[in-house]
């Protein structure tokens, strides 16, 4: 989400720090008419994702199948429902600058979440595709740097937000504009980056038998990825280009400033994420055995999964786990 800066003019803002406002915010100052219903909506799909992910993840973990992703979904859905519990009651109080920063930078930090979960599931198959290459030493710091880059991106999110209520100071506020689109701008190739990863794993012939994991054909995992990894950029897409435009005054936003545009690029997309993951139940399709390291891992869990469930004839119900699983994976990412 754009943070605008408070910025001297002609309006009268009242006595800070934190100064509120005097710039268009993008989804406007919330009113209890209009915002108070939709955020209440809101809350129900989120508590439904929070309640649906929770549930996932206990069952899967009393059958000793920790799926951690379930807890990031059910994270990220608590945390919008603490932005949306913000935004409710800045509507009732527009003079409080200082639940105006608190509702922006929660707002702006919970869709880190979801950059996160797509990242892991792009290395996923990455190193199921590419098993030699994905265990690598350059490949596994190159992610875990970007994991830590999105940390970063953070703090600097939020830092700027804080500084931004506090000061008038002309040079201060143009620093923290800088600051504020490199991390957004980051942000927003964070969130694409996974589309390139897996299009690249996709197409890059392997040398190396694939280590398939999970349920379900490596083609429905890699057209989820894709798909939610163009929604979460979209979002970061459109925040990040009102952020580059020129600052509005409140008494004269543009378009894009609406509370319509607000409400689809950030929420009605993060739901969509949040449960095209939970009920295509990416717990299963996406899960990988627990202490996975090296090459071979992965499959070795299938394996297991086949000895253990052998004399309830799951084999002959999924076809996916028969013995020429490997070979069909292998043939079905073959150029």
């Amino acid at each position: 989400m754009s943070t605008s800066t408070p910025a001297a003019s002609g309006q009268q803002t009242p006595k800070g720090p934190p100064y509120a406002p005097v710039t268009a915010l993008l989804g406007l100052t919330p009113t209890v008419k209009v915002d108070v219903p939709i955020c209440a909506v809101l809350m129900v799909f989120f508590l439904s994702g929070f309640a649906f992910n929770l549930t996932i993840f206990r069952r899967n973990k009393a059958r000793g199948h920790k799926f951690l992703p379930s807890v990031l979904l059910a994270g990220f859905c608590m945390a919008r429902n603490m932005a949306l519990v913000l935004r409710i009651v800045w509507s009732t109080r527009h003079d409080n600058a200082s639940l105006t920063i608190a509702a922006n930078i929660f707002a702006a930090a919970g869709v880190i979440i979801l950059f996160i979960v797509n990242l892991i599931f792009a290395q996923r198959l990455v190193r199921s595709i590419h098993p030699t290459f994905g265990w690598g030493r350059l490949p596994s710091l190159a992610f875990k740097a970007l994991y830590a880059y999105v940390i970063i991106c953070l703090i600097m999110t939020i830092t700027i937000t804080i500084i931004s209520f506090y000061t008038r100071n002309p040079s201060t506020l143009n620093t923290a504009r800088i600051i504020q689109l490199f991390s957004g701008t980051s942000l927003a190739a964070l969130a694409f980056l996974p589309i390139p990863i897996v299009i690249a794993t996709v197409l890059i012939p392997s040398k190396s038998l694939p280590d398939p994991f999970g349920k379900g054909s490596l083609r429905t995992k890699i057209i989820l990825v894709l798909f939610t990894a163009t929604l979460l950029s979209l979002g970061a897409g459109f925040r990040i280009g009102v952020s580059y435009t020129t600052p509005r005054l409140a008494s004269n936003p543009a378009w894009y400033h609406h509370k319509a545009c607000y409400y689809v690029f950030n929420y009605a997309i993060e739901l969509i994420v949040v449960f095209t993951y939970a009920l295509s139940r990416f717990d299963r399709r996406f899960h990988i055995p627990n202490g996975s390291s090296a090459p071979g891992h992965y499959s070795a869990g299938i394996e297991g999964e086949k000895r253990s469930s052998s004399t309830s004839n799951i084999n002959d119900l999924d076809p996916e786990r028969s013995p020429s699983y490997k070979e069909s994976f292998r043939m079905e990412n073959s150029p």
